[in-house]
Parts: C-alpha cells; structure tokens; sequence
C-alpha cells in the first residue's frame, strides 16, 4: 500500500477542519511520544527540526522540559490550523520557535548540516512510500553527521487482537481514508537501510501498534 490516501490539498483540509482535535490522539500516542522520550538525548540538542509539528503539544513538551534553554525549535504543517495553534502554544517560547507552513514540496527550506535532531511523529504514515523516501532525504540533508532522526507512527499489530485491529484499520482505509485521517500503518525500518538504528520498538495501546524508531545520521 505505498500510495498515500489523500492528496495533499485534503489532508490539509481534513486537519484545517480536525485542528485541536488531533490531542485526543493522546489515548495511543502518549505512551509512544514517552518511549521516544525515554531513549532520546534531547538535551543535547541545539538545533532541532520536527516535520509536522501538528496542535504543538510535541514541541510544547520538548522546549519545557526537554531541551536547553539554549536550544532553537524549527518545526512545520502543511495545515494552517495547526500552524495557527502551534503558533498560540509556543507564543511564550518566543524567539527560539520558528514555524513555516509547507506545501506539497516536501523540500525543506534549511541548510545542509544545520540541526541536530530531526522529529516526524505520526506523519510518514499520511505519505506515499515514494513521498516517504524524500522525507527521509532531506532529514539526511539538513542533520549534521551523526545527528539522530526521532520518529513514530502507526505500524502492523503486534499480538492477535493489534493484527485483527490493523486489519480493519486498513479496511477503513481502503474504503475512505478520510476516516482515518488519512493515516495507515507503514513499516518504517524498510526506508532506513542507510542510517545506523540505535533504538526500536513497538507500542500497542488500546489495540493500536505504533512504531519508535531512534537512528544515527552515518
């Protein structure tokens, strides 16, 4: 299933429209984002990049509680609502916050080598596999020799009730994507063969399989 659901005029539709709704998500990304956070070395960071930077909830948490006082936060949604609320979420971060709205160039617009870490929670899986491996790239492009790549999104059930929910996940999917957002469960490892894994596992929360992944820019 490599092709994406939703073309990128409707998935920023859908999410202009969906807007602060996406937090309820919480119920099976918390424990994901709390496994990325568990294993990532935040701290270090002085330059970090998040692709899909959603209601700003991720990003909140990382500028709080995570990351240096120092450190400077560049993050991006093809939504304007969710711009919009990032926007009014890291208001009181000020000038170390910078947020671009992009569009269906998955281009980015930052120097080669220039930030630390690069972060995608829960949107690889909105994407075609082709679309996907740009992403990707351009990770590679702007992360300085041995910067670390954070991601997660949904993945293939582990356990017998995860797959059987899986499956109908991908049934919804199949019939209208816009029930789901447009998501569907990808294997990410597959995209990774030129990056060193340093961490990965996969969280099941309420049937839910989601996938962290930690890899080392070689």
């Amino acid at each position: 299933m490599s092709q994406r659901g939703l073309s990128h005029v409707e998935v920023k539709n859908f999410y202009d429209a969906y807007g602060a709704r996406q937090d309820g998500a919480g119920y099976y990304e918390d424990r994901t984002l709390a496994d990325l956070t568990h294993h990532a070395n935040f701290g270090s960071a002085k330059e970090i990049a998040e692709f899909g930077c959603g209601t700003g909830r991720f990003a909140e948490q990382l500028l709080a509680t995570e990351l240096s006082n120092d450190a400077m936060y560049w993050g991006c949604d093809i939504s304007t609502t969710m711009i919009d609320l990032s926007r009014q979420r890291l208001a009181h971060f000020e000038e170390r916050v910078t947020l671009w709205q992009s569009t269906d160039d998955l281009h980015l617009p930052l120097q080669d080598g220039s930030v630390d870490y690069f972060v995608s929670n829960y949107v690889l899986d909105i994407l075609s596999y082709e679309e996907i491996n740009v992403v990707l790239g351009e990770a590679k492009r702007i992360l300085k020799q041995g910067g670390a790549l954070y991601l997660t999104g949904l993945t293939d059930g582990k356990g017998l009730f995860s797959k059987a929910w899986t499956t109908f996940w991908n049934v919804r999917f199949a019939l209208n994507p816009k029930w789901v957002g447009g998501c569907r469960p990808v294997n990410l490892l597959q995209f990774l063969d030129e990056w060193d894994i340093v961490h990965h596992n996969v969280i099941v929360a309420r049937g839910i399989s989601s996938e962290v992944v930690i890899a080392k820019n070689l």
